[in-house]
């Protein structure tokens, strides 16, 4: 059974900082590419940012580049997104997602397993 465990949500005033992990099995993880999702009220699945399976290529959504980083551990098949400064535009739960390969693409349909989410919520 695949599970993905996202950890390291919560609530943080604007401007502060949050780090998301998620602990994936490395047998589902590591030769495949990594993302972060977000989804706040009322609005659809969004993609955030993603990462190769090598780590040697990552992309990320406008709304979030310069602020956000996401890296990798391959050998213990866990992903990190390291925010900040953080805005009250970033409200919504973050999910974790393993790729059906090796490149990290920007639909969900590219993505085979998905975690539970993780709340994070920024006040103004």
């Amino acid at each position: 059974q695949v599970q993905l465990a996202e950890s390291g949500g919560g609530l943080v005033q604007a401007g502060g900082s949050l780090r998301l992990s998620c602990a994936g099995s490395r047998r589902t993880s590591t030769n495949n590419a990594m993302a972060w999702f977000r989804q706040a009220p009322g609005k659809e699945r969004e993609f955030v940012a993603g990462i190769s399976w090598n780590g040697g290529n990552m992309v990320y959504a406008d709304s979030v580049k310069g602020r956000f980083t996401i890296s990798r551990d391959r050998m213990s098949g866990t992903a990190y997104l390291q925010m900040s400064p953080l805005e009250p535009e970033d409200t919504a739960v973050y999910y974790c997602a393993v790729a059906r390969g090796t490149v990290a693409g920007r639909s969900s349909d590219s993505y085979r397993y998905w975690g539970q989410g993780t709340q994070v919520t920024v006040s103004s």
